[in-house]
């Protein structure tokens, strides 16, 4: 299912802090109220926020439109420069805004026909059927590399709703079960926002997927004791030497699956590579606020005033990592194809 729609002077977005208990649609109309849904996790997800942000520059494109084209553009990398850094760990957004500002600044310069809002929207417009393409072939990829495993781990959301409508990691799973295949995916809850209960199970469920969920504590002896065949994951940014930071809680699932001696296999759009990125060491990891930990929906759960850790991603070495599935194949860590700059 697609995340956000774009019609007329808005992007429409599923609020998903507010899955699976209502389905309500946001309307979106400027950059600003996006990077606010995008912090506040309103949309999330490496690809989707990518081409959310595209699209609230297709909006800025189209309120800039009226004045001179040198102020526009000016206009539109204000906008883009603040979207940018909604949230620094997910290389997808940091990826789409430069390349539509790109776009803009050559149809500024060229003096290209229909004007600087027609040419931010086609490339925006153009990102989006990318990664919906994206997703069937890194489906199609991760079906032919699982041969016969039938019961997966997975953890946080890489469905639709984290793309452009496809899905990365589940999108495999989700193209098994098409196939005929009887599989069965173990979902992690994902504390503290629970993407992996609130969203996970929610799109399993509606793909009519068998899922079963579990607590995150309990993933490495269910890898140990269930029968887990292969753990499946998403990226947010994978480092030019195959490290990959993903959804915190990522690393830990790797080592339990080396334990067993069981596939890790990470699937991702070559959009979520990152060749400027060495490694682990480089890549910035987004740190949130307390609450999240020390609440849930609103209720209190730990003492008052208790400190906090809550990065939102952890970074797992190549070394534990199987394979990564990209919509150009599938690639060893050490091995990977050039990244989309």
């Amino acid at each position: 299912m697609d995340p956000f729609r774009l019609e007329g002077d808005a992007v429409l977005l599923l609020d998903q802090t507010r899955l699976p208990a209502e389905e309500v649609w946001i309307p979106v109309r400027d950059a600003e109220t996006m990077r606010e849904a995008i912090t506040a996790l309103r949309v999330r997800g490496a690809p989707a926020i990518g081409i959310a942000a595209a699209l609230a520059l297709v909006l800025e494109a189209d309120r800039a439109a009226a004045g001179s084209g040198r102020d526009a553009l000016a206009a539109l990398e204000r906008a883009a420069g603040r979207l940018r850094t909604a949230r620094p760990t997910a290389v997808n957004l940091a990826w789409a805004v430069d390349r539509v500002v790109a776009a803009a600044r050559r149809a500024a310069d060229s003096r290209e026909a229909g004007g600087l809002s027609a040419t931010v929207r086609r490339e925006a417009l153009r990102m989006w059927e990318e990664d919906r393409a994206a997703s069937r072939a890194m489906a199609e990829h991760g079906a032919a590399f699982f041969a016969s495993e039938r019961r997966f781990l997975t953890h946080c959301n890489t469905g639709g709703l984290a793309t452009g409508g496809g899905g990365t990691a589940l999108g495999v799973l989700i193209e098994l079960h098409r196939r005929g295949r009887p599989v069965e995916v173990w979902a992690t809850e994902t504390r503290p926002l629970l993407q992996g209960a609130r969203l996970t199970a929610y799109e399993l469920q509606r793909a009519g997927v068998p899922v079963r969920l579990l607590v995150d504590g309990a993933a490495a002896f269910a890898i140990r004791s269930e029968g887990i065949e292969a753990v499946v994951v998403g990226a947010d940014r994978v480092a030019a030497n195959g490290d990959v930071a993903n959804k915190v809680g990522t690393f830990a699932l790797a080592l339990a699956a080396r334990d067993a001696s069981i596939p890790f296999v990470v699937v991702a759009p070559t959009s979520s590579l990152d060749p400027d990125c060495p490694g682990a060491e480089a890549i910035p990891i987004e740190q949130r606020g307390s609450g999240e930990v020390t609440s849930v929906r609103g209720q209190p759960t730990a003492p008052e005033g208790v400190p906090t850790y809550n990065p939102a991603f952890d970074v797992t070495p190549a070394r534990l990592v199987t394979a990564i599935i990209t919509e150009r194949g599938v690639w060893r860590p050490g091995d990977l194809p050039p990244g989309p700059r």
